[in-house]
């Protein structure tokens, strides 16, 4: 799809990676409006695991954009080297990856082309997702008709291949394909077309990963295996629940952190098909949040809210006390006022006090 050269930028005096594109896409009517629509929502992304987009444009006919440049190599070279990699190390990486998913699909971006060549690996360690955008500003051209298929077609998600509308369930698919691959140094399917990809998917099922590799545990199989399911709505919900489960199901505690959850399920975020898209035209605006759940009072305000009421009690009765004559008289024993219960839970503590300021303050 396109060449990519190492270059320097001279304003901002740093090395940069310009992906310059093929020529038989640049000739595809309408293509340079698609990728630059779609290079300016991948430059809103702004995360530690997505390769940042500094620039976009078109130069003797030929787009291209201009991307931070990542020193390393790609976990399709790792794999190249090592054939497969320890349990632990798979997780550590997935972990990022899952990550920048998160982000973009929070941002209404799916990728749908994610596989090991487009995981770079920094030298310190660092995982990049490379190439948001450009596999959805090609869908559109010449190179999706039949006996064509866009990307690697042993990572596309079932529902991608056919041809069916894509969420970013496709991305969990794909980046339990590059697992699979990582913890046995195969996909899950062997094939020699893409139509004997489709026929294989509907009639064979995928080798558990623990036939391959024995020293793959057990739960670990059985969240990769999930990512995998030909149902969307089977495979983990989010980018951010796929971490969670790889991380519960790590062999040994992950050296990276868990990305925070957006609320937002992955079966929810689809992009509108580019046919049928106005062009040239603003980037579409992310989807709505989820509506936020009604979280339980944390004890800090429980607290403070019974100091509250406290104060109030304490003016209650100050002020009962203060209205009458200068020596009251003797209360009756039989209907003095019991003191407020006290329990441990600030929670029930305030609502023994409201309950108590009802019934008194009368």
């Amino acid at each position: 799809m396109a060449s990519v050269y190492l270059a320097h930028d001279e304003e901002l005096d740093r090395a940069v990676a310009v992906k310059i594109l093929a020529a038989h896409l640049a000739s595809e009517p309408g293509f340079y409006e698609r990728f630059a629509r779609e290079a300016r929502m991948a430059a809103r992304l702004s995360h530690p695991n997505v390769v940042q987009v500094y620039d976009a444009g078109e130069e003797d006919d030929r787009p291209y954009i201009v991307m931070e440049y990542v020193p390393g190599r790609t976990l399709a070279d790792e794999l190249g080297t090592r054939g497969r990699l320890e349990p632990g190390r798979v997780v550590d990486l997935a972990l990022q990856a899952c990550g920048g998913l998160e982000h973009a699909h929070a941002s209404g971006l799916v990728h749908r082309d994610v596989k090991p060549q487009n995981l770079l690996l920094r030298e310190d360690g660092t995982v990049k997702i490379a190439d948001f955008g450009i596999a959805r500003a090609a869908e559109a051209t010449n190179l999706t008709q039949v006996g064509s298929v866009l990307g690697t077609a042993a990572y596309l998600a079932p529902e991608q291949a056919e041809g069916e509308p894509v969420t970013a369930a496709a991305d969990i698919y794909s980046l339990g394909v590059v697992l699979y691959e990582l913890l046995s140094g195969r996909t899950p399917y062997d094939f020699r077309s893409l139509a004997d990809l489709v026929v294989k998917r509907r009639e064979e099922p995928v080798t558990p990963l623990r036939e391959l590799e024995p020293e793959v545990p057990e739960r670990l199989e059985a969240v990769v295996m999930r990512c995998l399911a030909r149902n969307p709505d089977y495979r983990p919900a989010s980018a951010a629940e796929l971490a969670r489960d790889l991380a519960a199901a790590s062999p040994e505690p992950p050296t990276v952190p868990l990305p925070p959850a957006t609320g937002v399920r992955a079966t929810e975020i689809a992009t509108v098909p580019l046919r049928a898209q106005s062009m040239p035209g603003p980037p579409a605006p992310a989807p709505a949040s989820a509506p936020r759940r009604r979280r339980a009072p944390s004890r800090r305000g429980l607290v403070a809210a019974l100091a509250v009421l406290t104060a109030m009690a304490a003016g209650v009765i100050g002020f009962a006390l203060a209205s009458g004559d200068e020596e009251p008289p003797a209360r009756n024993p039989a209907r003095a006022p019991q003191p407020v219960p006290q329990v441990e839970d600030p929670g029930e503590q305030a609502r023994n006090l409201a309950d108590w300021l009802r019934e008194h303050s009368g």
